[in-house]
């Protein structure tokens, strides 16, 4: 893809997270693709990643992504975000984030993200929410 073509999925990856839609932004995977967040266990297939999607949008009923930046490499595409929203879904802290983070995205010959590895720094995370482990 070129430069303006990932500007663009990117952007619209971006509107995907804000549609509290998650098959929307797992439309943006391939049907095998992967999403890692934080080391832990990727997410593997539409369903999973979507199901992912689906816990931060229902956590978060006012979820918002905002697209930092895009870094373009040879081999892959680092997408810089930040994530505001209220804590307020089922079980939900009543109070409200902001943090940053960053997936670093490898596609497929199609055009879709066959691997995403997520990161966003879970101390400042629970701290907003008033989490102490």
């Amino acid at each position: 893809m070129t430069p303006e073509q990932l500007q663009l999925f990117a952007a619209r990856y971006t509107l995907a997270w804000c549609s509290q839609d998650p098959e929307a932004v797992a439309s943006f995977f391939a049907a095998d693709g992967t999403l890692a967040i934080n080391g832990g266990p990727p997410a593997v297939g539409r369903a999973a990643i979507a199901e992912s999607a689906r816990g931060f949008m229902t956590a978060f009923p006012d979820l918002v992504v905002a697209m930092d930046g895009l870094d373009v490499r040879e081999d892959e595409v680092e997408y810089h975000w930040t994530l505001t929203g209220t804590n307020s879904g089922p079980g939900g802290t009543g109070r409200s984030v902001r943090i940053s983070g960053s997936e670093r995205w490898q596609f497929d010959a199609t055009g879709v993200v066959a691997s995403s590895i997520g990161a966003f720094d879970v101390d400042s995370y629970n701290r907003q929410l008033g989490i102490h482990p």
